[in-house]
């Protein structure tokens, strides 16, 4: 069974619709209506939307509109006067799932079709909440968050928003699913999270074993996404001044690739090519489960201080960054109080920073990556500092006895960090590899955002937590001499 949907790509003759004083640089420019005017939806969100399959699944680039496109659709149905289902959708956070309402209510205005906006609203006993949109042919549209229990015992249409992004997306299928028995539609779009990821299995099994749940699925790129005219979309909304404005396809395409955290995230977020969770020392799922939420001010006030602080410092100075992680302890949680990255900083500067996050209060110990560069820097603390600043050299064994702890808080859940797209690139850029001698070896891919130092930055802290002392990590060297074996 054939399970990938076609759509038309974009045209290179500018048509009528376009401005003469159109100041893009675009070469694609969606294909026009019959009628000749300018389409409202590219091919691939029109298809979307205008699929009347039940099972609709879709791997997907970042920011090519498609949660603007669903919410078109849901629009479409519920503005059917005889329409009878209602429709439950999940996002990846409470802020997303409350602009999916916004926008399904924008789009019910365009249809001239009656809906209210209920705000918030509690499902269950359990205190499951949810923002309702409410239609005058009596069905709603409920826009949750990620947890997988507001789903529970709900009949109707099931939308997934970024479903692999959910922490628990294989259980959240399996609620969701049989929600639809009585009728309605299951859609789950999203950008990839890993190939372990349940929505990589999803989409695997529907190319490759047969396809038993019969989905119909979606691959959009950034590449594809262009081919149908998405940079002429985007020429339309942003100001003369901005650069992007005069790029073409392939330049834009060179843009994003290169701003992105390095070429996993590239291939990921925007090229449809699930990350290889085997060969990473830390998984998707360790950093989602011990992300702050997108909307958490997670730097607080230093001057209130709810437990004891501690300072990791991976030093770095052009290609390498210098990286300051502070973390306070709370209740058992090495909670990120603090994230602080130079680049090409001289090292005078460092030092002013690391005096001012060593008056921290409460702030017991640092300690300090002096490996190379970093020797002075250690040095120059420890004389400062006494023993709150010790350094620590960077061997094989002393890498493998910091990466473990963090890694083990990760699975404990026992450490919090920043929902930071550079930050997981660090993380997920650590491998584990054993040498031919049979030793174990850790590194990180370099990038233009350094290497792996905000993951090495983030071990020292935790080391600073568990108080070790410093002999254990800067082991006395023996010269070998013959007399001595003797």
């Amino acid at each position: 069974m054939t399970c990938d949907v076609t759509y038309d790509r974009g045209q290179t003759i500018r048509p009528a619709y376009v401005a003469a004083a159109f100041p893009g640089g675009c070469k694609v420019f969606p294909r026009p209506l019959p009628n000749g005017k300018e389409p409202s939806f590219l091919s691939y969100q029109h298809a979307w939307t205008m699929d009347q399959h039940i099972m609709l699944l879709a791997e997907k680039a970042r920011q090519i509109g498609f949660t603007l496109c669903s919410s078109y659709g849901i629009a479409r149905l519920h503005a059917l006067a005889d329409y009878q289902y209602d429709t439950w959708g999940t996002s990846r956070d409470d802020l997303q799932a409350q602009l999916a309402v916004t926008d399904c209510k924008g789009y019910t205005n365009i249809l001239h079709a009656g809906a209210q906006d209920m705000g918030r609203v509690v499902l269950d006993e359990k205190g499951n909440s949810g923002h309702v949109l409410a239609f005058a042919n009596g069905t709603k549209y409920y826009s949750l968050s990620s947890n997988p229990d507001a789903q529970a015992g709900k009949r109707g249409n099931r939308v997934g928003d970024e479903f692999a992004l959910n922490k628990e997306n294989r259980t959240l299928y399996a609620i969701m699913e049989p929600g639809v028995t009585w009728g309605g539609f299951i859609w789950l779009f999203s950008t990839h999270r890993g190939s372990a990821n349940y929505h990589n299995t999803l989409i695997q099994e529907a190319r490759y074993k047969g396809n038993p749940k019969r989905w119909h699925v979606y691959r959009i790129t950034l590449q594809d996404a262009l081919d149908c005219g998405l940079l002429y979309k985007l020429q339309c909304k942003l100001p003369s001044g901005d650069p992007r404005v005069q790029m073409d396809e392939a330049e834009y395409f060179d843009f994003v690739r290169a701003k992105a955290a390095d070429e996993e995230s590239f291939l990921q977020e925007y090229m449809c090519v699930p990350s290889d969770d085997a060969s990473a020392f830390i998984s998707y799922a360790l950093i989602d489960g011990c992300k702050y939420a997108p909307d958490v001010t997670w730097e607080t006030d230093l001057a209130i201080q709810a437990g004891p602080r501690y300072l990791g410092v991976d030093i770095g100075r052009t290609k390498d960054l210098t990286c300051f992680w502070l973390i306070e302890e709370v209740a058992g949680i090495a909670c990120t109080r603090r994230l602080v990255r130079l680049q090409n900083t001289p090292f005078a500067e460092q030092e002013r920073i690391f005096d001012e996050l060593m008056q921290t209060p409460g702030l017991v110990r640092a300690c300090i990556d002096q490996t190379g560069i970093g020797r002075q820097f250690a040095e120059r603390a420890a004389s400062r500092y006494a023993r709150r600043a010790e350094g620590v050299n960077f061997t094989g064994p002393v890498k493998e006895s910091l990466a473990y702890p963090l890694k083990a808080a990760l699975e404990d859940k026992t450490f919090r960090l920043p929902d930071d797209a550079n930050v997981q690139a660090a993380f997920r850029s650590i491998r584990k590899e054993t040498t031919s001698a049979g030793n174990v070896r850790f590194s990180g891919d370099r990038t233009v955002n350094g290497h792996a130092d905000e993951f090495w930055a983030a071990a020292l802290a935790l080391h600073a937590r568990s108080r070790k002392q410093g002999p254990s990590f800067m082991p006395r060297t023996f010269e070998f001499s013959q007399e001595a074996a003797l």
